[in-house]
Parts: C-alpha cells; sequence; structure tokens
C-alpha cells in the first residue's frame, strides 16, 4: 500500500470534509481517503503508487483545491493554513465589525420610527440608547440612512467576506452544498429583500408589506462569521501546535567534515555548511554545543548531554558518548560531537514521529462516523426546513391579516439558515483527537489514531511482558554452568554460542555475547570438570578463543524460545527448556543464590553442554505504574516466556502479586491464546510488549502497547508506542485516552443539541405562547460561538498531567 498527503483548500465545514473524501476515494486505484477538517490535509492509501495529479483533479472537480506538502514534511506544521487560505482575516474581521457597529447605529432612527419591525430586540435597544444618539443622527433621512446601510452591507460582502459566496458558487457549481451555502443563501436573501425594499418602497406599501431592511443585520452575520473562523483559526493553531513543534526541531543545515583515508583528526578536520537536504549516509557531521542534531547518527567522537525530552518526554538530559546513537531533532548541550549520519531525511526517527503523529491526526474515530452520516445530510435538510419555515410564516401571517407578515417569514427562515451549524458537528471529533494526540506525543507517547484512543479507553485488563517491559531489557549473564557430558571445553561453546547470537537482536542474545567477551561472570563448574576438560594442561580460565573461524548457517530464530543453527558441523541449540528433550541434568539446574534467574540451554547435537544464567532488573517505574493502573480499576496481569521461577519474583515485586495473574513459559502462540481467552470472558484487554514473541499478542490485544526500543514488528503491531522506559506512560495512556472520549462525547453532544435547541428557536417554535423570536444577527453570533465553544472544550486535554 502507498500513502500519499495533499493540502486541502477551501474546506469550512464537515460537509466540505465529506465531499472532498468522496471524490477521492472515487478515484480508480484508491483504498481510502482520510480528510482531516483541523489540519486541512488530506491522506490517501492506494493499492499501487497514484499519479498525484489524479488525485489533485478531483479534488478541485469536487469544488476545492489541492496542492502537493510542502517539503519537509511541513504539510500544515510551519504555516498556519487557515491564515494561508484566508489572507488578512482578522483586518477583514475588525473591519467588518466596525461597518456593523456604524450600520447598527445608523439604523436605530429607522427602527424607532419603524412600527412594524421584525426584530422586537433590536428595535427596544434602539429606544434604550435613544436619548445618547446626537440629533444630527436622527435628522437623516431614512431614505439615505437606506442607501449608506446598502454600501456598507456591499462593501461587507465583497470585501470582507468574499470568500464566502465564491466557495457557496462552487459548491452550486458541483451541486453540493456546505456551510457557506446557508449563509451565502441567508445574506443575500436578506440583501435582495433589504435592496428591493430601497428601491421601490411604495411598491411594498401598496401591497401592504413592511418595507424593513437587513443590511446591518448582513453585515453582522458576515462579521460575527469571520470572527468565528478568526478564533476557530487561532484555535487551530494552538491544537495543532505539537506537531509545529516536530516541525521546528529539524535543523535546515549542517555542517559536513571532510576527513583524509584512514584520519581520525577530527579536531583540524575542515568543514562545510551545507543544506540537510545534500547530506547522505555515512556521511561525517559536527555538531556543536547548544546545535540541534541535524539526523540521525552514531558518535565517533566526544561526549555529551542530550536534551532529547521533545522526542521521548524525558525532562532530564542524558549523557551521550562514542558508540552511542543519537537522534534528528534532540539538542547538543555541552559538548562537541562527530557523527556518523545513519538516517537523513524521510528515514530519520523525528521525520518518521512526525509522519506517524500527522498520519494519527488524520485518521477517523469509530465516533467521528454518526457525525459524518449527520453531517452528510444536514445542509440540504436546513434548506429544506428553512425553506418550510418560510412557507408556513407566509401562509400564517397572511391568514391573520398581518401587513408585515412576509418581511417577518423571511426574517426567521434566515435565522434558520444561518443558526443551523454543521462546523461543530464536523469538528467535535477531530478537534479532541488532534488536541491529545499532541499533548500526548509531548509526553512521549505516539498513539495511532482516534480508533486506537476510543479501544484504549474502553481497557479494563493490561497483560504485561517481562523481559524489556517490566525489566530493563539489558539482561547480563551471571553464571555459566558446564554439564558433565559437555563433549567440548567452556572456551569452545562460549565462541560458538557468541557467534550464533551475534545474529540476534534479543536482549538475552546481547547478553550471552557480551558475556563472552568481557568474562565478568564467573563459570561454574560441575564436580570432577575443568574449564578445559579434554586439556589437562590448559589454564583454568576460559578463553573465548575458537580452535578455527566459525561460519553460521542455518540459521533459525524460535520466537518465544530460541534459535537453532549449524557451527562447525555441528547443530546448535540455545534457548529455554522447550528445546530439551529430557529433564535438565541435576548440574544445570539453578544454585539457590540464582533462582530468580533465566536459563538458557546451550545444546550441541541435542546434547545438553552447559547452561547460561541470566538476570534482569526490574524498572524502577513499573511499581508506581502498576500501583496507578490498579488506581484505574485495570487489572494487570503477567505473560511471559519466562520461567515461572524468574517471572514469579519481578511480577511480585512490581505489584502483581496474585499466582493467577502470572502466566509464565508461555510461546508466543499461547500469548495469543491468553489474550483472547480474557476477551472470551468479556474482558476489554491491553497488551503492552517489545519483541517479535509480542507482535501477535499486541495486533490481537484491543489496544497494543510497543516499547519504541523494541522490534520493528511489535512496533508495527502495536497501536501505542512508549517512546521512552517510563512505564508510568501507560496509566498516562489510558488517563489520556479515557479523558479525550469524554471531551468528544460533550462536543458532539454539545453540537446535537445546540442545532436542536437552535433550529427551532429560529424557526419561532416559541412565539404562539411566548412571542420570542431569534434575530438573524443573533443567530449568527451563535453559529459563530458553536464552532468556537467545540473547539475551547478541546484545548482543555493540553492540561493533561504528564509524567
Amino acid at each position: 500500500m502507498t500513502e500519499q498527503t495533499l493540502r486541502i483548500q477551501g474546506m469550512t465545514c464537515a460537509s466540505c470534509q465529506i465531499h472532498v473524501q468522496k471524490a477521492l476515494e472515487a478515484v480508480p486505484g484508491v483504498d481510502s481517503a482520510s480528510v482531516n477538517l483541523m489540519a486541512h490535509t488530506a491522506q490517501v492509501t492506494t493499492a499501487a503508487p497514484l499519479d498525484t495529479t489524479t488525485l489533485i483533479a478531483a479534488v478541485r472537480n469536487s469544488g476545492y483545491d489541492a496542492s502537493l506538502p510542502t517539503p519537509a514534511g511541513e504539510s500544515h506544521a510551519s504555516h498556519d493554513h487557515d491564515s494561508m487560505e484566508t489572507p488578512h482575516l482578522g483586518l477583514r474581521t475588525i473591519l467588518a465589525l466596525l461597518a456593523g457597529a456604524l450600520a447598527m447605529l445608523l439604523s436605530m432612527p429607522l427602527m424607532m420610527s419603524s412600527a412594524t419591525s421584525t426584530d422586537p430586540l433590536l428595535r427596544a435597544l434602539a429606544n434604550a440608547l435613544a436619548p445618547l444618539m446626537p440629533m444630527a443622527l436622527m435628522n437623516i433621512p431614512a431614505q439615505l440612512i437606506r442607501w449608506i446601510l446598502c454600501a456598507l452591507a456591499l462593501a461587507t460582502m465583497l470585501f470582507a467576506a468574499p470568500d464566502i459566496y465564491t466557495a457557496a458558487w462552487r459548491a452550486a457549481r458541483h451541486r453540493t452544498t456546505n456551510m457557506n451555502t446557508l449563509i451565502a443563501l441567508g445574506t443575500l436573501a436578506a440583501f435582495a429583500s433589504s435592496f428591493a425594499a430601497t428601491i421601490a418602497p411604495a411598491t411594498f406599501t401598496r401591497h401592504g408589506l413592511a418595507s424593513d431592511v437587513y443590511f446591518e443585520a448582513v453585515i453582522f452575520i458576515l462579521a460575527f462569521l469571520l470572527a468565528g473562523r478568526w478564533l476557530e483559526a487561532r484555535a487551530r493553531a494552538r491544537a495543532t501546535s505539537a506537531l509545529r513543534g516536530f516541525a521546528q526541531l529539524e535543523s535546515s543545515d549542517a555542517r559536513l567534515l571532510t576527513l583524509a583515508p584512514n584520519s581520525t583528526d577530527y579536531a583540524t578536520a575542515p568543514e562545510t555548511l551545507l543544506p540537510l537536504s545534500a547530506v547522505e549516509p555515512n556521511d561525517l557531521i559536527r555538531v556543536l554545543p547548544g546545535d540541534r542534531i541535524p539526523l540521525d547518527g552514531l558518535i565517533l567522537h566526544g561526549r555529551s548531554s542530550i536534551d532529547e525530552s521533545m522526542l521521548t518526554g524525558e525532562p532530564l538530559p542524558v549523557t551521550r558518548s562514542i558508540g552511542d546513537h543519537v537522534s534528528g531533532g534532540t539538542l547538543n548541550l555541552d559538548g562537541p560531537l562527530v557523527l556518523r549520519a545513519t538516517a537523513v531525511g524521510a528515514t530519520s526517527t523525528l521525520a518518521q514521529m512526525q509522519r506517524l503523529l500527522e498520519q494519527a491526526q488524520s485518521s477517523r474515530a469509530p465516533m467521528q462516523r454518526l457525525a459524518d452520516r449527520a453531517s452528510a445530510i444536514f445542509v440540504p435538510t436546513v434548506l429544506a426546513l428553512a425553506a418550510l419555515t418560510f412557507t408556513i410564516w407566509s401562509i400564517a401571517e397572511n391568514t391573520n391579516g398581518h401587513h408585515e407578515g412576509f418581511a417577518r417569514a423571511l426574517s426567521i427562515a434566515i435565522a434558520v439558515l444561518i443558526i443551523a451549524c454543521p462546523c461543530a458537528m464536523g469538528l467535535a471529533v477531530p478537534a479532541a483527537i488532534t488536541v491529545s494526540l499532541g499533548r500526548a506525543a509531548q509526553s512521549g507517547l505516539l498513539i495511532k489514531g482516534g480508533e486506537a484512543l476510543e479501544r484504549l479507553a474502553t481497557v479494563d485488563t493490561i497483560a504485561l511482558d517481562k523481559t524489556g517491559t517490566l525489566t530493563e531489557g539489558r539482561p547480563h549473564i551471571a553464571a555459566f554452568v558446564l554439564a558433565q557430558t559437555a563433549t567440548l571445553p567452556a572456551e569452545t561453546l562460549l565462541a560458538y554460542a557468541a557467534a550464533a547470537e551475534r545474529l540476534s537482536t534479543h536482549p538475552l542474545a546481547q547478553a550471552v555475547v557480551s558475556y563472552a567477551e568481557s568474562q565478568q561472570a564467573p563459570v561454574i563448574l560441575s564436580e570432577g570438570r575443568s574449564p578445559q576438560s579434554k586439556d589437562p594442561e590448559s589454564s583454568d580460565s576460559p578463553r573465548l578463543l575458537a580452535p578455527f573461524p566459525l561460519t553460521i548457517t542455518d540459521l533459525i530464530t524460535l520466537p518465544g524460545t530460541g534459535l537453532t543453527a549449524t557451527i562447525a558441523s555441528h547443530h546448535l541449540a540455545l534457548g529455554n527448556a522447550a528445546l530439551l528433550t529430557t529433564t535438565p541434568p541435576p548440574e544445570l539446574l539453578a544454585p539457590p543464590n540464582l533462582s530468580n534467574a533465566t536459563p538458557l540451554y546451550l545444546l550441541i547435537d541435542n546434547i545438553p553442554q552447559a547452561v547460561f544464567f541470566a538476570t534482569d532488573e526490574l524498572r524502577p517505574s513499573a511499581p508506581s505504574a502498576i500501583a496507578q493502573l490498579n488506581a484505574l480499576r485495570i487489572h494487570p496481569v503477567l505473560l511471559t516466556g519466562d520461567i515461572a521461577t524468574s517471572a514469579t519474583p519481578i511480577a511480585q515485586a512490581a505489584g502483581i502479586t496474585n499466582l493467577k495473574d502470572i502466566q509464565a513459559h508461555l510461546l508466543p502462540a499461547q500469548k495469543l491464546a491468553a489474550i483472547r481467552t480474557l476477551q472470551t470472558a468479556g474482558h476489554s484487554v491491553a497488551m503492552v510488549g517489545d519483541g517479535i514473541n509480542d507482535a501477535a499478542a499486541l495486533a490481537q490485544a484491543n489496544a497494543g502497547l510497543a516499547m519504541a526500543s523494541g522490534s520493528d514488528l511489535a512496533r508495527e503491531a502495536g497501536d501505542i508506542l512508549l517512546l521512552h522506559h517510563d512505564l508510568r506512560l501507560i496509566p498516562l495512556s489510558i488517563q489520556i485516552a479515557r479523558r479525550t472520549t469524554h471531551i468528544m462525547r460533550q462536543n458532539l453532544g454539545w453540537a446535537v443539541i445546540y442545532n436542536l435547541i437552535g433550529i427551532p428557536l429560529a424557526a419561532g417554535v416559541l412565539y404562539p405562547h411566548f412571542h420570542i423570536l431569534l434575530s438573524p444577527i443573533l443567530a449568527s453570533a451563535a453559529m459563530a460561538l458553536s464552532s468556537v465553544s467545540v473547539l475551547a472544550n478541546s484545548l482543555r486535554l493540553r492540561t493533561l498531567p504528564t509524567n
């Protein structure tokens, strides 16, 4: 599958979003499309590479515009899209509001003199302010005031809000509707009626119609709409601040070192400042104190403290020296470094994280599907309701003999058009998702979209792996025991084991290699054996010296068990007790001081030769994380491939004390079965793991949390990535998920209630009993505030706690 990102211009509401999405999904070859109203982007997934011009043409044919994102992943991170799409939005809003204030002042004499004004609220306001109005204003002829108001309204429509009418016209040409359709129809109807009453007031009077004008309403409707969009743009910028923060971390250039062959004189090597795009893998880069590290690299020279907080959420700097890897976007604090570039451009950690966050923010949560279905029919429904309202009020007023019947019916229909707002419904879910994903990223969590959030919020049971999850994942070999049946000397066995384990990335494999190279742990000999039993004259200290060059063939990794290989014409197997066909010899059982260690049995030609005893430390944050999970009423269980004697003490030290909650010696298929058993029992299960043997369980769980330092397969299978090793991120992720889904429900509830109350109120449902009608001006203010209120409610997620 191929994914492409497009910038979308012209979207203003949920209806626009749905039209663009349907247009993209209709393109042959497109598997799926997800359009983000918050970010003004579209993520398009195709089964094979598809020409981008085809996708852009499809968007343009639907009445909107599209373009490719700018370089370096700046699809919407480095610009405020709203200000770019609607230039000088703030200035135009202020001018429209000033025009509205002037129009209100000028219209007051007309309201006071009109006994049939359809806006009793504004008429009452005019009467209350009458003593404060200058006499000169009262002496201006009414007809001149009308023409001045007409000019102000026309200027506002043409210069302050022309994009509303052009967008409505584009939608009409493509036989679609959106929020701009409602605003344009309402204001054009009000302007046309007012203009007709201005040029031919006598005609209205002859036919018994009130000649009221709504120019001030047109101005205020547009002014409030622009003000709402301005506030909305500012709120969107705050909501996407985390993503912009990732983009700002990327350096624009790098200091390239030119080094003579076989030279290590980094201090005097000449350097050239080049754009980052010119740097290639394996180039040498110098990073000075105070500089941002421009790319992923391996430290060849130097030592420094690195601030990785923006990438990992860890507030304290970490020390990095020769041989350590560093990530682009992190900050070099106090020492010069020389790096060999390992990943540049789109392959760097920063670019991958930014791309993942963008894709997550463009994803669609299940809760949004209801809002999408409602938004798809919203605007046509409102148009029909406005027409029905106008018809009913016209008939009712004419039946009652009221001369102002047409004017009142028109005013009420306009209010219905204006107050309806699909924007609030369209923003309800993506606004909350965008803010929460950004907040999570700042805390060291990468959540792969709204669906993962919703599933994580329902979790009541959490299964944890042991090695690399509950424990540090950096085991070391505490002892190496030779069996009485060993057919090879200790140094040869160590050489064989290290040669095979070098081809594995498992933490236990690395522990074996480290032990074989450093010989820090003792060799425990079985009775009557020496390290080199075949050579009585040799030293009693094992040496990692193979008698001939070692070649590994037929290497097979057995997830959850170990590995097998062919070496020096021997069949080698190294792993847990599952490799043994019989009970291990007594001398290979763990001594009392290593009862909590993990045994790794070494077999040559199916004969047990030795055992490595590996120990791993519990993560310091594990007990606190388990306590927080219990406080959240989430039941923790341990699923591990390790033996019970090693797993139980670790689990109990972490706070998992019930033996029924500790399942040990599990193969990957058995971990998967354990997750399914819990789900069959009615539990919503999250799985936390880091290894290849956890991938199936991570994929099966309702929500999978993978350690970012784990295997690629585990990271792919997980829904949430923990960017650093603080296990308190696990309860934090659940708190974020629960709070986000709560905010999403609130937003959707408010959007629905707003329209359920606002539209009938604008239609005059209270008038028969209470004589209350909603002014189109107040309707426009309420409409503008609805979207802003949804965004403001979503921004509360920025105050979520961090560890």
